[in-house]
């Protein structure tokens, strides 16, 4: 069998064995230019799914203009339809500016600042586009990454919210959302990736400067020398004992709305609302 075949049908077999989708869905694909959630947005639209694409313009400069150029003209040619988020027109600024603000007046790193916008952003829209399922472009080494990193932080609650199908709170609000990429790695994404000769950039974010995380992959790819199933290994380990996980931390905090924004949140303040009130202060 070769490479593409092996692929396609390792993604069709993880969305069958995972419940993570069905025709009757509508879906929408979080894309962010890259290869991961471009390749998704291919594949379910070629399985013959109601899909679209939702990309936020985070308006980092000419990274994030060639990221949305990608994006379209990869949508205009695969017939489907695309939802462009305006990060100023939500929030009233670039998320390097909101970045700088917040980060001259309290601890936090980037990636965890434009997390929080972009996982409000996205569960928002795709309400409010009356989507179903929300895909994200999560590979197998995203996964072993994460797994590690909460291991090393010593929290391992923190993983409740990992798996093919993430979050462990419901509400009518919430928008289910799924990692069809699972267990692909991330090499195999990019193989399938340049085979297919999408248009995308191969490079990382410029904003992105995590030194945790590069650990944690330089660990793997150290450890996947003596063990090539290494991440493969670890993520199913976690799987066995994910509902048993669960189950120990279930999350017996009231779910509330937002008093700001009325978005779903464990707290009177969303995190979202929380940071852009820290940027107004």
């Amino acid at each position: 069998m070769d490479f593409i075949k092996k692929f396609e049908n390792k993604v069709k077999t993880t969305i069958k064995e995972h419940n993570l989708l069905t025709k009757k869905d509508k879906i929408l694909v979080a894309c962010s230019g890259g290869k991961d959630s471009t390749t998704i947005l291919y594949l379910l639209n070629k399985l013959g799914y109601h899909v679209e694409g939702l990309i936020i313009d985070l308006l980092i400069g000419s990274w994030s203009k060639e990221n949305l150029k990608n994006v379209e003209k990869f949508c205009k040619k695969n017939k489907i339809k695309l939802h462009t988020i305006n990060i100023r027109e939500e929030f009233g600024y670039s998320i390097c500016y909101i970045r700088s603000g917040i980060q001259s007046k309290v601890k936090l790193n980037n990636c965890t600042i434009c997390g929080v916008i972009k996982r409000y952003l996205l569960n928002k829209k795709s309400r409010e586009l009356k989507a179903t399922k929300l895909v994200t472009g999560h590979n197998l080494d995203d996964e072993a990454e994460n797994l590690l990193m909460n291991q090393f932080k010593g929290n391992p609650k923190l993983s409740i919210n990992l798996g093919p199908t993430t979050g462990t709170l419901k509400d009518k609000r919430f928008v289910k959302r799924t990692k069809p990429l699972y267990f692909c790695t991330n090499k195999e994404v990019k193989q399938y990736s340049k085979l297919k000769n999408f248009p995308v950039l191969y490079k990382p974010c410029p904003c992105a400067v995590g030194v945790f995380r590069k650990e944690m992959k330089d660990i793997l790819i150290e450890l996947e020398k003596h063990n090539p199933n290494i991440k493969l290994n670890l993520v199913n380990n976690f799987l066995t004992l994910l509902p048993s996980l669960k189950e120990k931390y279930k999350d017996k905090t009231k779910l509330r709305y937002c008093d700001n924004c009325q978005e779903p949140s464990r707290n009177k303040i969303c995190k979202a609302c929380s940071l852009i009130r820290i940027l107004a202060v």
